[in-house]
């Protein structure tokens, strides 16, 4: 009976997070253009941090002294924590266990507690062995922006990592504070971002900003040699249009089997994801932000999937040919017309559809781990010496 007002309220939160997203983008453009700003190169970013910290001395990889502050969802600790770990020790905060971020009185009272214990443990940690740099996964919802200055009073060069920066830059708003980036990201010395268009907004906060995509783990995500058995699948929430693309493609006669949550057949274990990866002839994806129309930004499955083995085909926007030779390493769609058209078309051709895929594999080994991204980052802030350096440019 109250479907189609689900259906109607469902298209005014899209328009009205669209318009958001857009009044948002066009201030930080608007005051990126009159206070004339430019974005920061890689010259730029390493002269910036040897002025910042001119008595930091580099090191070679392996010797570095690490601390990590990020929560474990369902990824971090298979892909963040063991490419930090190739370049030394790592000291790791997690506060779920302590302080659940998800209970009912976290914003009254339990926020107030894990900053003042995070700063506490740093503070004990830096005490204890001085170390190079303080890498973190946070958000205006998680810390405060007074716990964010305190962390940069300890004096350690400071990352702040950020993912999908289209939507959540500024995010909900609590009390006049974000619960995305923007408060919190001017104590940090350098804001790596996955999404291209936020950095005009770091700028803007007086933040330097790096973009860097996500990446994958090839000791994780490696191909298997098991028989092709699905002909197309899809690994991700249901949520958004997916289903209704989904159904229609079954429809069309191509089924997917779909997992996630959501989905009849659910979610996957690691292992079970990066299994079916290989266990399919090709692996559907979707560019899109939940909630919006026309959004897009590049996810972990962009270089897990290639990474895996598996045969990527994904909606196509713009930052894609940022990482891939589109066409040749993985394959990308324009409308459901044109999904349908290439599924089909790379079913009926198996020997074109295997020289992408052992191209993009390739490609995602060749240039998208994790550790090559932290190898990037630390080298632009003067941490890795000229050898390793030399070392990851040419393993690149």
């Amino acid at each position: 009976m109250d479907f189609p007002l689900k259906a109607y309220r469902k298209r005014w939160r899209i328009r009205r997070n669209e318009k958001r997203l857009r009044q948002e983008l066009d201030r930080y453009e608007s005051a990126f253009k009159a206070r004339d700003l430019t974005i920061p190169n890689a010259a730029d970013i390493r002269k910036i941090m040897k002025d910042r910290f001119p008595h930091l001395r580099a090191k070679p990889k392996g010797e570095l002294s690490l601390i990590a502050v990020y929560h474990h969802y369902n990824w971090e600790d298979h892909s963040l924590k063991p490419a930090l770990e190739e370049f030394g020790q790592v000291r790791h905060y997690d506060w779920f266990a302590r302080f659940n971020h998800e209970r009912r009185d976290w914003r009254r009272s339990v926020k107030r507690e894990m900053n003042r214990d995070l700063l506490t443990r740093i503070g004990g940690w830096i005490e204890e062995e001085r170390p190079d740099v303080l890498f973190t996964y946070l958000s205006g919802e998680l810390i405060d922006p007074e716990t964010a200055q305190g962390l940069r009073a300890f004096g350690i060069p400071m990352i702040h990592f950020s993912l999908n920066d289209k939507e959540n830059f500024v995010g909900k708003i609590r009390g006049g504070l974000a619960f995305g980036s923007r408060d919190i990201c001017r104590a940090f010395d350098l804001a790596w971002t996955s999404t291209a268009d936020a950095l005009r907004k770091y700028c803007v906060e007086g933040v330097v900003p790096l973009y860097l995509p996500e990446g994958a783990n090839p000791e994780i995500h490696r191909p298997s040699t098991i028989d092709k058995t699905i002909a197309v699948s899809f690994v991700g929430q249901c949520y958004g249009n997916r289903p209704a693309i989904i159904r229609r493609l079954g429809e069309a006669g191509i089924p997917v089997e779909a997992f996630g949550y959501g989905w009849p057949n659910g979610a996957l274990s690691t292992e079970e994801m990066v299994r079916l990866y290989s266990q399919s002839r090709i692996n559907l994806g979707f560019g899109g932000v939940a909630g919006y129309d026309a959004t897009y930004c590049l996810k972990g499955r962009d270089f897990e999937i290639p990474m895996s083995g598996g045969l990527y085909l994904t909606e196509y926007h713009p930052e894609l040919e940022t990482v891939y030779d589109l066409g040749r390493e993985i394959v990308t769609y324009r409308g459901f017309d044109d999904l349908a058209a290439k599924i089909r078309h790379l079913l009926d051709h198996p020997d074109e559809a295997e020289a992408i895929r052992q191209a993009g594999l390739q490609r995602a080994r060749r240039e998208h781990t994790w550790e090559m991204r932290f190898a990037k980052v630390f080298t632009l802030m003067n941490l890795l010496d000229d050898q390793s350096r030399r070392s990851d440019e040419r393993d690149g």
